[in-house]
């Protein structure tokens, strides 16, 4: 199993990035992944997945209304449409899988919101 998130950067407040997150060794269809992010000096927060049950998305409250998570089960890849970037974002975002008690995370990818 492996997650590779990428699509990070800098970008000015009010502006858009998207994320990706390429899964390999498990289909992304039927199974629960979520990004999560870390800030410096903070702890680790859930921002958005996509439930395997049935396909529900689910949101922090900080981030609702401003990001989208989509994923392309062709291409076995999801997505992070991050739009009305705000600094307080800025952090680490990363992938994770968790199955029969094992956690798999991938490497994460720096977004950085600054002017």
């Amino acid at each position: 199993v492996q997650l590779q998130a990428s699509g990070g950067g800098l970008v000015q407040p009010r502006g858009s990035l998207r994320l990706s997150c390429a899964a390999s060794g498990f289909s992304l269809e039927g199974n629960t992944v979520t990004w999560f992010r870390q800030a410096p000096g903070k702890r680790r927060e859930a921002v958005s997945c996509i439930s395997g049950k049935d396909g529900s998305t689910h949101y922090a409250d900080s981030v609702k209304g401003r990001f989208t998570v989509s994923r392309d089960n062709a291409k076995n890849t999801m997505y992070l449409q991050m739009n009305s970037l705000k600094p307080e974002d800025t952090a680490i975002y990363s992938c994770n899988f968790q199955q029969r008690g094992n956690s798999y995370w991938g490497q994460g990818t720096q977004v950085t919101v600054s002017s």
